[in-house]
């Protein structure tokens, strides 16, 4: 297609496409949306020429403006060219992803399965469309970039495991996929696991409706992975209406505790609404750092705002010049709960803003304590529109972090925000010296002043000569520091309760001396009288105590003294401070001897000039927050214990009783004190224990999980700060002194907490060496041999076999690994090693084996394992012990773990040769792990993981290994053996997966690791194992059979895998099956002469494998078995056990699920082509081929129709392969699908079928005592053909009782009777048996049984299976079961398929169309009497069961006109269309329907028609009236019925009809060759009077009282047609039967027979169809006028078949009344029969059309039974009774009306040839008297 204008596109490469492109041009390209296009040329921009990716065989043109371009990256530009998109690796797993599920989603919507999953996928994926719109765009940081892609990775992973779709393996860091080629198996193995459990508690945590506290632990135990973290604050807009400056103060509070936790973020507002500092605007950002773990389990965090306003006392005041300012009071505060953020259960976002409502102070007096606690407990606050605005986001990590991580929201304008407190973790160098001071409360009295005080409190930070520290009190961060603080005023309070708090920051040379002043003033209202106030009292407390400690955290009641001085002086400082500051301080003071003179303490009142006490109070808190000052007695002798030496031994020993927490604020400086001591006492060794034990103690403290993160810091202080050089001397002393006593019990402990302790103890001896390397390199044979010595004292303890040592031992193993890093950097690794290696085998056996185990395993994680020379010594030492525990099976997980960890060493780039590693490994413990697997439970994680070690080991295995491990095998016996034992384990792990089929990646790596080993086993096959002597069969066999499980199994048929899928598993791996298939093929062939061992044992397996659907591999092994055949041939003659065992295999295979027609095809092809060039195959070789090719078709046809839900089809299927087996005599396949062809028909209730099919393999069986050759697996009890015949011959005589087929049971019965009585001679079986056939006979006589109809099928058009396509078939309907129904059915399993309204067959068109069509109507069945019956007197009884069955010819007729119309007479050119098939087995039989074999058509002229009815009614007659002779109880209705319409039939004219049309003399004249017919027709009708009297003599007899006067009308009218019959036509002989019969009990309730139809001269329906066609198309038009002469009423009700009128006559009579009147009207008995339909009816007006189911008028009363008697005239002398209630007219004319979809009017159908009075009905008539039902 591309010319000229197309061109090489430079960008359009990639694209995908946004709308659907349909066209019909072959050029062009049909498009989906969603389709990713590879774009080849362009024309003119317009215009595009590609093709979708994943189907690059076809390509097309299609429109540019229909696909979105991507950019992509164009590998190898031209024909080979490759598209990589430039998109995310995430972003484009993601799309993969959509576009795979959006097709299983629409699927599911199509099948409307599993709705849940459907619903719970729609919302996955639009959460994941969402956020990759957001990766998309671009403008997402780098945290927030992360954490999507993290989100986006967990949907894809918990949608798939929902959707049973492949596990990703992923980096765990990046949540990218991994690229396994550089990853062991192991590696890949544990990160299938990892995203297993989190797929599965991802899964799980969707399922449990989980509360807010579960939610809230499972966040916080997330969150504890990080220690710090941040909260950043920012704020947006203030909007509160205060009018005058204020202090807005931003802090985090504990809900629970009713604390504040963080400093204040402090901003100053201006009165205009505005931040005072306008460089502030639009950037008030704060974070508050230091947040721990343990802030997160905080109960409830608040937000809280405080908002002080400065200015006047009163906001109503307006007398400006008169009023004080600058005053601070209460305004109120905002509370938002931040708790959710906090806790990370709700997103935060930088971006979205807050909004936190204002709620104003209620009162004067109303604390903001007091207002938050309202503000927090209110549900809704009338904020009336003030509050803030704010942005919240949650950050991870500490202020450092946060600043390189976070620049675009915190840089250095973000106020810094701490926590009130220390964090979780403090580092090295983070020195910190703050004091937290609250005020909180205070009491005053109001003094000389008539109300109580305003009062302000002051407060600053002095030193001793009084002197004010200047900017060292701080309000909150954001503005700078101060010199003092003032508190906000409480309008005439004696108690105010402020609760605000400052930070006091003073440098640690000032704090010894500095001391907080706190002053308190009374505020005025008015400006005169304020400047007046002066300070009326002074509290102070000292910030460091006499000892040297610092003031101690909590609340503190502070003493107010009166200041009488107008003002304070800094010579006033001396005075005050020899006061005491506080209550508890006064109470020392009074103790003090002679402060209380008198001993009147009580009234003691210290003070001195200028300051006396008073009864105020005043109340503050503290919190110090210092790494430099401490409040510890104990902690401060140590750190001061050169100016207490005397004191050193108690200070050392008291370290072990400081808490924890103040020793790890103190870390450093108390390390370097403890170094200090033993350096200088390097000489004397006197503290060096105590020294050893203090470091060990803070060595457990650090370990402790309360202190576990400050780990970092005891490594940055050895790094950074440690400076003891000849540190390593006295600690390798101390440690080896005690090791060495050991055993002695006071030493245990401390050398338990010593060995606890070695990880640091080294590092600290190593940290001290190196320190002293810089300085001097002497001593180190001297260092060197101090290490020797700890190991060889931790060796000598090992040794020590009492058990209180065993605890020791087990610490030693423990904890001695962690020192192997720390230790190669100062001491030979390779005696490191050497030491290790004595170390763990000192260990006493079977003693500590789990520890051992795990200490060889810490070995491996240290770094001495990668060194090549180390890792010889120890390895060694480590597959013995692994050897020895796994044979034993002890420690098996720990072992495992420790082997998968070796092998994943091995794999590393880093440890330099491995290759005698891995031979090493291999030799010890490959047979080990391999029996290890065999015996290890498939479904537990430790099979998994000795699984993934056997995988690394063969995979890390080269060419090298094999053949050394191979050759090892000091025998050919032994080789065998674990030939025999690997191919069993192959075998096993392929045929029972270790791991879920999701583990894709990780079933591939195992095939291929599999693949390639097996390989290599293959040389040795060939090599060892192959010629004459050495030949082993079962060992090939093994081979064969492993190798077929492997190509077969699940986890490599590719055509079952999604297209992505498939290429990428190609790409990696290529397709093992083939390259399996080809092994297997060359190995065949090697076998030369064994081939023959393998016939027939290998054709199943072969088989199956070439069943697979992969061209190239079915090319490449169909082969062999031509090479089966030849060689069979060669050498047995034949190939016959070949041929048994591939129809027996293919029969098992294909039925379940394997198999196509491709294969048939392929199969076909190859096995012609070489068997036509076989001299001696070339005949029986393509026969056999041909064999197979015609039996897998039909096996196909079987497999697929049998998962149908129409089991007719799968019957028939069923039924083609069992003749098909029969026919080349495979007796055991024919029995097989026999017997499933019963449980067919058993679940269908066909038990007649089910019986029939039974006796089909009953047949196969002789009555002798031959042992079956092979057992059946339904009868296990029988073992001889006799004992299987005879339980088949019981099974099926129940099943023919159940069927009611008593006459076929009868035959079985008297079978075995003979059997019993002449064979076995079992009396007691004979005696059963007789007695189930005298039973049969019974319900012969006894019962009646319903009569099913039948219905010819054809099924036309190319869409209908081989089976049924464009043929025709004899359907054997159900019981009771109408032409309606039985389409109905019948259409319902063929839904795609159309119903013809035609009865004529189908024209080529519709054979051949790509429809499907169905044409269906009623067959009569033609009887064929028994030939023991004929010429004998046979009950109707016994007769009716041949009426319906063993019939095999049926027939169908419809009405057509030949020659001119007769207006007054139709029936002179009514011809009968007559169609006779025959089917190919008799019905009913092993099946309900059979295919017609034969089609036969006669045309039936009108005479012989007429004398076909007559006859047929005569014979109806004669039945009845014998029926009635048996058994008088039936009820009377049928036969009343019956004769009146016979006697009267008002509206066919009688057969006057016939009279007209054939007994005139111009049809003499013109049909001479007819008056024998016509002769025949008359003596018909003349016969007729004498069963008609007969007929009603008995009616007299029958009927009850009720009906006398419906019997005598109906005898007068008798009277009448007798006499002009005979007149007529002649008498004839009286029918007689001999005795009268009387009803003996006429209430007794029988089953009522089906309604005789009255006669007309279309009633031709024993062999005529439902419906007619006429050649014009018009209904055939019937005399309309009646006889005008009592003669020709006469003649008007002849008994003979009526002819149709055009207006029923309205003759009617009082008897006719009287019975309606007493016996309902003609509906009421048309309910009282059970089908009318069986024996048919006429039609008043019957429109002869060519349909199956036409709409039909309304039908005459005469024409449905009695109600014909309704509408005849009274009988003189008889009153006419009221009517009985008739169907209205317009209901009849709704029914003739209704549509055929609501409801098809059933069609009128034939009466049989035999007494249709028979039938079964399942209501019993109406008697007599009984009013009519509605």
């Amino acid at each position: 297609m591309p010319g000229s204008g197309w061109i090489l596109p430079v960008k359009a490469k990639y694209g995908v496409v946004v709308y659907s492109y349909y066209t019909k041009s072959e050029n062009h390209l049909n498009l989906s949306v969603g389709d990713v296009v590879h774009i080849i040329e362009e024309y003119e921009g317009t215009w595009y020429r590609g093709f979708v990716i994943g189907n690059k065989s076809k390509k097309g043109v299609f429109p540019s403006n229909y696909v979105h371009l991507k950019e992509a990256v164009v590998e190898r530009r031209g024909r080979t060219e490759n598209i990589i998109p430039t998109e995310l690796p995430i972003v484009q797993e993601v799309t993969n992803v959509l576009r795979e599920w959006g097709t299983i989603w629409k699927n599911m919507y199509k099948a409307q399965d599993n709705l849940d999953v459907f619903k719970h996928l729609r919302t996955m994926m639009r959460e994941i469309i969402e956020k990759r719109k957001r990766v998309l765009s671009g403008t997402l940081p780098a945290d927030e970039m992360t954490k999507i892609c993290h989100q986006l990775a967990d949907l894809v992973d918990v949608g798939n495991r929902l959707l049973k779709l492949d596990l990703s393996v992923r980096n765990e860091k990046t949540y990218q996929l991994a690229d396994i080629r550089d990853l062991s198996s192991l590696e890949v193995f544990r990160m299938h696991e990892v995203a297993s459990t989190k797929v599965d508690k991802k899964i799980q945590e969707k399922k449990i409706d989980r509360n807010s506290k579960t939610m809230v632990m499972e966040t916080i135990q997330e969150a504890r992975k990080s220690h710090v973290y941040s909260l950043y604050v920012a704020v947006k807009n203030f909007v509160c209406r205060i009018g005058e400056e204020a202090d807005v103060f931003m802090s985090l509070y504990d809900g629970g505790e009713n604390v504040f936790i963080s400093e204040n973020y402090y901003v100053r507002w201006g009165s205009q609404g505005l931040p005072k500092n306008i460089d502030m605007l639009n950037n008030l950002k704060a974070i508050f750092t230091d947040l721990g773990s343990k802030d997160l389990l905080r109960e409830k965090i608040f937000l809280v705002c405080k908002i002080i306003r400065i200015g006047r006392m009163e906001l109503k005041e307006v007398d400006h010049k008169k009023r004080a300012s600058g005053l601070r009071r209460a305004f109120g505060v905002a509370v938002m709960d931040i708790t959710s953020i906090m806790k990370g259960t709700q997103d935060s976002d930088e971006d979205k803003q807050l909004f936190i409502p204002f709620m104003q102070v209620s009162g004067e007096n109303e604390n903001l304590q007091q207002v938050i606690t309202r503000a927090i407990s209110s549900r809704e606050i009338n904020h009336k529109g003030q509050g803030l605005w704010v942005s919240l986001k949650m950050l991870h990590g500490d202020l450092k972090t946060i600043r390189h991580d976070f620049q675009h929201l915190v840089d250095r304008s973000t106020a810094e925000v701490r926590k009130m407190g220390f964090p979780e973790i403090i580092m090295p160098g983070d020195v910190r010296n703050d004091l937290y001071v609250t005020i909180v409360q205070g009491e005053f009295e109001k003094g000389i002043k008539s109300s109580q005080k305003n009062v302000e409190v002051t407060m600053c930070v002095c030193n001793d000569e009084g002197h004010v520290i200047p900017m060292v009190v701080s309000m909150g961060s954001g503005e700078n520091s101060e010199s003092q603080y003032r508190s906000h005023i409480y309008y005439q309070n004696k108690s105010p309760k402020w609760m605000e708090t400052v930070k006091v920051v003073i440098p640690i040379e000032d704090f010894y001396s500095a001391h907080l002043r706190f002053t308190y003033r009374h505020r005025s209202t008015f400006e005169n009288k304020d400047k007046a106030e002066k300070d009326f009292g002074l509290s102070y407390v000292r910030l460091m105590k006499s000892e040297g400690t610092t003031l101690q955290d909590g609340v503190h009641n502070l003493l107010v003294y009166k200041v009488e001085s107008r003002r304070l002086e800094p010579n006033d400082a001396k005075k005050y401070l020899s006061l005491p500051p506080s209550r508890s301080d006064l109470d020392n003071y009074k103790s003090k001897p002679g402060a209380s003179p008198g001993g009147q303490s009580r009234l003691f009142n210290p003070r001195v000039e200028g300051f006396t006490l008073s009864r105020d109070t005043f109340q503050i808190s503290t919190l110090v927050c210092s790494t430099k000052l401490t409040q510890n007695v104990d902690l401060l002798g140590l750190l001061k214990w050169q100016s207490q030496k005397k004191n050193l031994k108690k200070n050392l020993q008291s370290l072990m009783k400081v808490d924890g927490e103040e020793v790890v604020k103190f870390l450093q400086d108390t390390l370097d004190a403890l170094f200090n001591i033993m350096m200088e006492h390097l000489d004397n060794g006197s503290y060096d224990a105590l020294v050893f034990d203090a470091l060990i103690y803070i060595i457990a403290l650090i370990a402790e999980k309360k202190f576990y993160h400050f780990h970092a810091v005891l490594d940055s202080y050895i790094l950074e700060h440690f400076s003891a050089t000849l540190a390593y001397e006295k600690l390798t002393k101390v440690l080896v002194m005690y090791l060495d006593k050991a055993q002695q019990e006071n030493y245990r402990e401390p050398l338990m907490k010593a060995l606890k302790a070695l990880e640091y103890i080294f590092k600290f001896i190593v940290r001290s060496r190196i320190l002293f390397q810089h300085f001097d390199d002497k001593d180190k044979k001297q260092f060197e041999k101090g290490i020797r010595n700890v190991f060889e004292a931790i060796n000598r303890l090992m040794k020590i076999t009492d058990k209180p040592t065993i605890a020791l031992q087990a610490t030693a193993m423990k904890y001695l690994t962690s020192v192997i890093k720390d230790i190669i950097t100062v001491f030979d690794p390779k005696e490191l090693s050497l030491l290790l290696k004595t170390f763990v085998s000192n260990v006493p056996a079977e003693r500590l084996t789990k520890q051992k185990v795990q200490c060889m395993l810490d070995i491996v994680h240290s770094d001495i394992f990668k060194m090549q020379d180390c890792r010889i010594i120890l390895l060694k030492m480590m597959t013995h012990h692994l050897k020895q525990l796994m044979e034993k099976e002890e420690e098996l997980e720990t072992c495992g773990k420790l082997l998968a960890d070796i092998l994943t060493l091995l794999r590393s780039n880093n440890v330099g040769s491995t290759k005698g590693d891995i031979q090493e490994v291999t030799n010890m413990l490959l047979r080990t792990v391999i029996r290890v697997v065999i015996k290890l439970d498939r479904h537990t994680q430790q099979a998994g993981n000795f699984v993934a070690c056997l995988i690394s080991m063969l995979r890390q295995m080269e060419e090298y290994h094999y053949d050394a491990y191979l050759s090892s095998f000091p025998t050919k016996t032994d080789l065998m053996d674990f030939l025999m034992e690997i191919f069993s384990m192959f075998q096993d792990l392929i045929s029972n997966n270790v791991y879920r089929l999701d583990w894709v990646t990780m079933l591939s790596l195992q095939n291929s690791t599999f693949m390639r080993a097996i390989k290599f086993f293959t040389k040795t096959l060939n090599k060892c194992f192959l010629d004459a002597e050495s030949f082993q069969f079962q060992l090939w066999n093994n081979f064969f059979h492993l190798a077929v499980a492997f190509l077969t199994q699940e986890s490599l048929q590719m055509e079952n895998f999604t297209h992505n899928k498939r290429q990428s598993l190609k790409k990696k791996y290529g397709d093992l099956r083939c390259e399996m298939g080809y092994e297997i093929r060359v190995m065949w062939f090697n076998l030369g002469p064994h081939k023959i061992k393998f016939i027939p044992g290998m054709v199943g397996p072969m088989l199956e494998m070439t069943l697979i659907p992969e061209p190239d591999l079915r090319r490449a092994t169909i082969p062999i078995f031509f090479d089966m055949m030849q060689c069979e041939l060669h050498s047995t003659g034949n190939f016959k056990s070949f041929e048994t065992e591939m129809i027996t295999k293919l029969d098992v295979l294909v039925e379940g699920g394997n198999g196509d027609q491709e294969y048939r095809d392929i199969f076909h092809e190859i096995m012609s082509e070489w068997c036509g060039k076989h001299q001696y195959l070339r005949t029986s070789g393509i026969d056999f081929v041909n064999l197979i090719k015609t039996l897998l078709g039909r096996l196909l046809d079987y497999r697929d129709i049998i998962r149908e839900e129409n089991r007719d089809n799968r019957m028939s299927c069923t039924v083609n392969l069992l003749n098909f087996y029969k026919d080349i005599n495979r007796l055991e396949m024919y029995a097989r699908y026999l017997f499933k062809l019963h449980d067919l028909h058993t679940e269908c209730d066909n038990y007649t079928e089910a019986g029939f099919t039974l006796l089909q393999h009953a047949r196969l069986l002789s009555w002798s005592d031959e042992v079956l050759e092979t057992p059946n697996q339904r009868y296990r009890e029988c073992s001889t053909h006799r004992e299987l015949k005879e339980a088949i011959y019981y099974n099926t005589i129940d099943l023919f009782k159940r069927g009611k087929m008593w006459e076929e049971g009868i035959k079985l019965c008297k079978e075995l009777a003979v059997q019993h009585e002449v064979e076995t001679f079992r009396y007691q079986q004979l005696s059963e048996i007789l007695t189930t056939q005298a039973q049969l006979y019974r319900n012969i006589t006894d019962t009646l049984r319903p009569e099913p109809q039948y219905f010819f099928v054809g099924f036309y058009g190319q869409e209908f299976p081989a089976f049924q396509r464009n043929r025709t078939f004899i359907y054997r309907g159900k019981e009771y079961e109408p032409l309606c129904d039985f389409t109905t059915r019948t259409l319902n399993h063929l839904p795609n398929a159309q119903k013809m309204n035609t009865t004529s067959p189908p024209d080529d068109g519709i054979k051949n169309s790509n429809k499907m069509y169905v044409q269906i109507f009623t067959v009569a069945p033609i009887m064929e009497i028994p030939s023991h019956f004929k010429g004998k007197t046979v009950d109707d009884q016994i007769l009716s069961f041949y009426k319906v069955n063993e019939l095999q010819r049926f027939q169908y007729s419809k009405p057509f006109r030949k020659g001119p119309k007769d207006k007054d007479n139709e029936f002179a050119s009514m011809w009968i269309e007559r169609y006779t098939y025959t089917t190919r087995y008799k019905l009913p039989g092993i099946l309900r329907w059979f295919e017609i074999e034969d089609t036969s058509k006669r045309e039936i002229s009108p005479l012989e028609n007429a004398m076909d009815a007559m006859e047929t009614a005569n014979e109806e007659i004669r039945q009845m009236i014998l029926k009635y002779y048996k058994n008088p109880e039936f009820p009377i209705n049928p036969l009343s019925m019956k004769l009146n319409g016979v006697v009267d039939p008002r509206v066919m004219g009688g057969f006057t009809n016939y009279e007209k049309a054939f007994f005139t003399d111009t049809y003499m004249k013109e049909n001479s060759d007819d008056l024998e017919k016509v002769s025949r027709l008359k003596d018909l009708i003349a016969l007729q009077v004498p069963l008609l009297a007969e007929g009603v003599r008995l009616h007299g007899e029958l009927a009850p009282s009720q009906l006398q006067p419906f019997h005598q009308n109906m005898e007068s009218s008798f009277q009448e047609l007798k006499t002009y019959v005979e007149k007529q036509y002649g008498k004839r002989p009286v029918f007689e039967l001999g005795r009268p019969v009387r009803r003996v009990s006429p209430q007794r309730n029988v089953i009522s027979m089906k309604q005789p139809r009255p006669e007309s001269i279309l009633s031709m329906q024993s062999n005529t169809s439902d419906h007619y066609h006429l050649t014009d198309g018009t209904p055939p038009e019937v005399p309309a006028k009646r006889p005008t002469s009592r003669l020709s009423n006469v003649i008007s009700r002849s008994t003979s078949l009526a002819a149709p009128a055009d207006k029923p006559g309205k003759r009617g009579s009082r008897t006719s009344e009287f019975f309606v009147n007493n016996f309902g009207s003609t509906n009421s008995l048309d309910k009282s029969v059970s089908s009318i339909s069986s024996t048919g009816s006429g039609s008043g007006v019957v429109e002869l059309r060519e349909e199956l189911t036409p709409q039909r008028p309304r039908r005459p009363k005469s024409q449905v039974g009695i109600p014909g008697v309704l509408g005849s005239k009274p009988v003189s002398g008889h009153k006419s009774p009221p009517p009985l209630p008739v169907k209205h007219q317009t209901d009849q004319h709704h029914e003739e009306k209704s549509s055929p979809v609501t409801r098809k009017p059933p069609p009128p159908l034939p009466v049989k040839q035999h007494d249709s009075s028979e039938k079964t009905n399942l209501l019993p008539p109406k008697k007599p008297g009984r009013s009519p039902r509605n």
